[in-house]
């Protein structure tokens, strides 16, 4: 089955970075005797100006990929949201992405398979329900009032209408109108919307969850409340499946890189946290400030694991609302070069919940 045509493709809206082409990482360094990784000249990488994908932004500030990648260059390219980077995987202008679940699953099941694998985990959490607590005292204040969710069916608009139904109320899912009203907003103006008081609220990812909150918002909610060991996927590594096919040396390079990356992020916080933000500044010309920055930092999990259970269950949250037909997903997963270098690491391998290679 396929996606709704009516429905744009899936996505996980960035926080308001511009787009951009960068060839070089921040502190990479290439050995004077390294080799190409597959004999190519380049790997080009994709992710969004959003922590989230800090995997993405430490492992290119510091160096990690080009390491790995020897004397094949790591080239990178910023995306604002799931579709620009889904037609930059499926024209071949890049080669291996993180991307959020909603666009992931969309890809895969518009392409019937074709188009992309998902080969790591990279985040979970980092998504918050924030209110004007004036307006919005507690949970059941919600109805009636009109909150922002980034995109018509992006993963954090099917997370709260899925949640407005666990509630018993009724929304209409294509306009956003009933017991609550959805308002689809772009999160680089959400936060002036709340500022302006046309919103009551907004259940978004950070760092737009803490830009509001230093609006005078409140969190009402943390998403991972409501998922098992309070864990559910936010960011996965993705990469063209032709591109796996043909070059699975690159591939296990630029995934030793972020398993690596990820080891050194949650071994040096402070650290890691800053080098992100460097990278976000590089990227978009601005840092986010402290009191955005530390909290939404905080609300993060970085890990290898994709979490595919959760995945399933945000795809099934998105047909239950009426955004997707019931989406064939086996085969999504391909870990089998992931788990080859968590073994070498002596780390736990991870599965894909029967939906892919092992």
């Amino acid at each position: 089955m396929t996606v709704l045509a009516a429905l744009p493709l899936l996505t996980l809206a960035a926080c308001g970075y511009g787009s951009k082409s960068d060839d070089t990482g921040g502190d990479a360094k290439v050995a004077a005797d390294a080799r190409k990784t597959d004999g190519l000249d380049s790997v080009r990488i994709g992710y969004f100006g959003n922590l989230t994908h800090a995997t993405a932004l430490v492992g290119n500030q510091k160096g990690f990929f080009q390491k790995e990648l020897g004397a094949t260059k790591a080239k990178y390219a910023v995306f604002n949201a799931g579709p620009s980077e889904i037609e930059a995987l499926n024209s071949g202008s890049v080669d291996i992405g993180w991307l959020g679940p909603s666009p992931a699953i969309n890809g895969y099941t518009k392409s019937n398979g074709k188009s992309l694998r998902i080969v790591s985990g990279s985040a979970s959490g980092g998504v918050k329900l924030v209110v004007n607590p004036k307006k919005v005292k507690s949970l059941k204040d919600l109805q009636g009032k009109k909150i922002a969710t980034p995109q018509l069916g992006n993963t954090q608009d099917v997370a709260f209408l899925n949640w407005i139904a666990e509630q018993g109320w009724k929304v209409d899912a294509q306009s956003g109108r009933g017991d609550v009203t959805v308002v689809r907003s772009d999160n680089k103006v959400t936060p002036d919307a709340f500022r302006a008081g046309s919103l009551d609220g907004a259940w978004v990812p950070e760092p737009t969850a803490s830009k509001l909150v230093a609006e005078g918002g409140k969190v009402l909610l943390d998403e991972s409340a409501l998922w098992p060991d309070g864990k559910f996927v936010i960011t996965n590594v993705v990469v063209r499946a032709a591109f796996l096919k043909e070059h699975p040396k690159a591939v296990e390079a630029v995934l030793r890189a972020s398993v690596e990356t990820n080891k050194w992020i949650n071994a040096h916080q402070d650290a890691a946290k800053a080098a992100a933000n460097t990278q976000l500044e590089k990227d978009s010309g601005k840092a986010l400030p402290a009191d955005v920055l530390d909290p939404a930092w905080k609300s993060i999990r970085i890990l290898d694991d994709p979490l595919a259970s959760t995945l399933h269950s945000e795809a099934d949250h998105a047909v239950k609302a009426g955004l997707l037909e019931k989406p064939d997903l086996d085969g999504i997963y391909d870990l089998t070069l992931l788990n080859k270098v968590l073994k070498a690491e002596g780390a736990r391998t991870v599965d894909a919940a029967g939906l892919g290679t092992q």
